[in-house]
C-alpha cells in the first residue's frame, strides 16, 4: 500500500486526524492502517519509538502512543462512554483465549502510554464491537471499528490482573468539546431485523432509507442525533411522470439476441457512434463520458443482462446516507467503485420548467439540460463525441432550430416530495462523480434520464459528489434579488460559493 501510494497519512500523527470525524466506521484493522489512523496492524497500541521529527514534539521524551484499540481482547479491559481502563498489551497467550501466562512489561506501548501521561499527549481511542449480522462480515471480518475521538491518559499503575499475572492498567479520560459519542448507540442495519449488535449498542434503530424498493438496502447513519433521520419526501426507484408531460412512445430496437456483442449489427451501438459505450468489466463501466449514451431498450432482441443495459441495472453498490456538520445529508459507498461504474439515477418526478413554483426555495431540481451540453447552449462546457440524434421519435416533433432557440431547458427531475438517494449527494467543485445523460426507451434528449457515474476509482468510506453546475449570481430568489449559498466542499478547486 506504501508503494502505491495508497496510505492516506504516510507520516505519524498525533491527535485527530482531518477528515476522519468521531463516530467514523471502520471493518477492519486493515482499514485504519490504510488512513493512518492506527498504524500497527496487529497491535492494540499504535506508538512512535523514535524522537518526532516535528517541531513541535520537540524536547519530548518517546516513546509516544498515538492511538489505541479496545475491543475486548485483553480479560481486564473495562471502558464506559467517557473513561477507560485500559490494560497494557504483551504476555497475552494465543489470540481468542485472552488470558495472560506472565507478567506484563513496562516497554514499547506499554512505555508509550506512560509517557503520555507524564506528557500530557492525548491518545486515539477506537473501539470494536462484535457485529456477526452486519456486512462488516461480508468484506474482512466480524468487527465493526469506531473511532471514538481523543483521550487523555490521566493515571497508571500495575495490579495482579485476572490471570493472576502483573498487568499494567491506564485511566483514560475523553477530552471535552468533541462530537458526541458513537460507540454506546449505534446499530447495523440488515434487511429485514436490527442485528444482535443492537442489544449492545442500544439507542438507534436504523431502517433502509429505500423500504425494501432497492436490490441493496441503504442504512442512514447520523452520529450528531441519532433519532434523526430524512424526511419530507417519498422514496421511489424509478422515475414518476407529472400529469402534462408527455413520453414519446418506445423506439424502435436493435435485433441482437440475449447479449448484444456485434457493434457492426447492433443499431443501438451505431447510435453511439459505431460501438458499445461500456466496456463489460465490473459488470459494465462507461468508456468515456458522452454527450448522450443510446442504452437498448424495450423494443431490442437482448435481454436485462446485456451489457448496453449498465445503467438499467439499479444499485451495484452498497450506498449510506449519513449526517455532516455543514452540508447537512450526504452520501457514501459502503464499497469500492471503479471508475465509470453507474452509481445511481437522479429520480424524482418530470415536470416542465416554467410550471414549478418557487424554484429558487426547491434545492431538488435537476433541469435537464443535454441538448444544451451538446450544443454548447448557454455556455456549457462540451464533451467529445458528438452524435446525431433520430428526430422522428421528439415529443410534438420539435426540430433542432426549436431546441437551439429555447435559452434554458424546458423539462427537470423534482425530487422535493418524491425521489431516492441521489437526492442526498451534495456538491462539490472537485467531484468525483460525473452526470451522464442515458436514452434507453425513448430518443428525446430533452427528458433523457440522468445518471451518475464515477469519475475516478472512489474508495469505501468517501463522500460521493458531483458538480451542481451553478453559474455564480444565476439564482435569483423571489424577491428578485440574487441569492448566494456558500460552497463547504473543502477541496483545493473549491470556488468558495455554490451559486
Amino acid at each position: 500500500m506504501l508503494n502505491k501510494n495508497e496510505v492516506l497519512y504516510h507520516e505519524r500523527y498525533f491527535g485527530d486526524l482531518p477528515g476522519i470525524e468521531v463516530g467514523h466506521r471502520f471493518y477492519s484493522r486493515a482499514e485504519m492502517v490504510a488512513v493512518g489512523l492506527h498504524k500497527l496492524l496487529l497491535k492494540r497500541i499504535d506508538y512512535i519509538g523514535k524522537p518526532y521529527v516535528k517541531s513541535e514534539y520537540n524536547g519530548y521524551t518517546f516513546p509516544l502512543a498515538a492511538a489505541i484499540v479496545m475491543s475486548g481482547q485483553y480479560e481486564d479491559d473495562f471502558g464506559n462512554r467517557e473513561e477507560i481502563v485500559y490494560t497494557g498489551e504483551g504476555e497475552k497467550d494465543i489470540p481468542g483465549k485472552k488470558r495472560q501466562f506472565s507478567d506484563q512489561v513496562m516497554r514499547c506501548g506499554n512505555l508509550a502510554l506512560k509517557n503520555n501521561k507524564k506528557q500530557s499527549v492525548p491518545v486515539r481511542v477506537i473501539r470494536g464491537h462484535k457485529c456477526d449480522d452486519s456486512y462488516s462480515k461480508k468484506v474482512y471480518s466480524k468487527k465493526v471499528y469506531i473511532y471514538d475521538g481523543l483521550y487523555k491518559v490521566t493515571g497508571y499503575w500495575d495490579e495482579k490482573g485476572v490471570s493472576g499475572f502483573k498487568v499494567f492498567k491506564y485511566r483514560l479520560k475523553r477530552l471535552r468539546g468533541q462530537d458526541n459519542l458513537t460507540s454506546q448507540n449505534q446499530v447495523h442495519f440488515v434487511r429485514g431485523k436490527v442485528s444482535r449488535v443492537q442489544q449492545e449498542l442500544p439507542g438507534l434503530v436504523c431502517k433502509d432509507l429505500s423500504n425494501g424498493q432497492e436490490d441493496k438496502c441503504i442504512p442512514v447513519f447520523n452520529f450528531y442525533n441519532p433519532s434523526l433521520a430524512p424526511t419530507g419526501f417519498k422514496y421511489i426507484n424509478s422515475i414518476k411522470v407529472a400529469k402534462n408531460v408527455s413520453i414519446p412512445p418506445d423506439a424502435p430496437g436493435c435485433n441482437c439476441r440475449g447479449k448484444c456483442t456485434n457493434p457492426r449489427s447492433c443499431s443501438c451501438a451505431q447510435l453511439n457512434g459505431g460501438d458499445f459505450p461500456y466496456v463489460s468489466r465490473d459488470g459494465g463501466r462507461l468508456f468515456e463520458a458522452k454527450d448522450v449514451v443510446f442504452e437498448c431498450g424495450p423494443n431490442c432482441g437482448c435481454g436485462p443482462e446485456c451489457v448496453n443495459r449498465t445503467s438499467q441495472q439499479g444499485l451495484k453498490y452498497q450506498l449510506e446516507v449519513y449526517r455532516t456538520k455543514e452540508k447537512g445529508w450526504a452520501v457514501r459507498s459502503l464499497d469500492f467503485i471503479p471508475s465509470g461504474a453507474p452509481v445511481c439515477e437522479y429520480v424524482g418526478i418530470l415536470r416542465k420548467n416554467d410550471e414549478l413554483e418557487d424554484i429558487s426555495e426547491n434545492d431538488y431540481i435537476f433541469e435537464i439540460d443535454c441538448w444544451h451540453t451538446m450544443k454548447g447552449i448557454g455556455g456549457r462546457e462540451r464533451r467529445l463525441g458528438d452524435v446525431s440524434l433520430p428526430m422522428s421519435n421528439l415529443v410534438d416533433e420539435v426540430d433542432e432550430r426549436t431546441l437551439e432557440s429555447e435559452p434554458e431547458p424546458e423539462f427537470c427531475i423534482d425530487a422535493s416530495s418524491f425521489g431516492n438517494v441521489a437526492r442526498f449527494i451534495n456538491h462539490s467543485c472537485d467531484p468525483n462523480l460525473f452526470v451522464q445523460c442515458i436514452l434507453s426507451s425513448h430518443h428525446d434528449v430533452r427528458l433523457a434520464r440522468i445518471v451518475l457515474f464515477a469519475a475516478d476509482d472512489i474508495p469505501r468510506m468517501q463522500e460521493l459528489t458531483y458538480d451542481y453546475n451553478y453559474a455564480i449570481d444565476s439564482v435569483i430568489g423571489p424577491d428578485g434579488k440574487t441569492k448566494q449559498l456558500p460552497c463547504f466542499c473543502g477541496t483545493s478547486e473549491c470556488r468558495k460559493r455554490l451559486y
